[in-house]
């Protein structure tokens, strides 16, 4: 079962899908989240959160100032700012 992400800026949601893996930088170094990962909440740190979807297709965006929760296999980044890498 493929975990559920969030991805949010300050005035617009940026992606959301399903994936089987997200990476994210807090301000204690790189995180990532797999299915069953134990809560989390962090502090989200200038950086590239990375998306794995289901089938392997990569998402990437820059964010920043913001944090990042996980609970019950539901991932959601919030920052202030954010935008998806072209």
């Amino acid at each position: 079962m493929p975990l559920k992400v969030s991805l949010v800026s300050a005035d617009a949601e940026v992606w959301s899908g399903e994936a089987d893996l997200v990476i994210a930088k807090s301000i204690e170094g790189e995180i990532g989240f797999m299915t069953g990962h134990e809560p989390v909440l962090a502090i989200l740190a200038e950086g590239q959160v990375r998306i794995t979807e289901p089938g392997g297709n990569k998402i990437v965006a820059n964010a920043h100032d913001g944090f990042i929760s996980v609970e019950h296999d539901q991932v959601t980044i919030v920052a202030g700012n954010a935008a998806l890498v072209s």
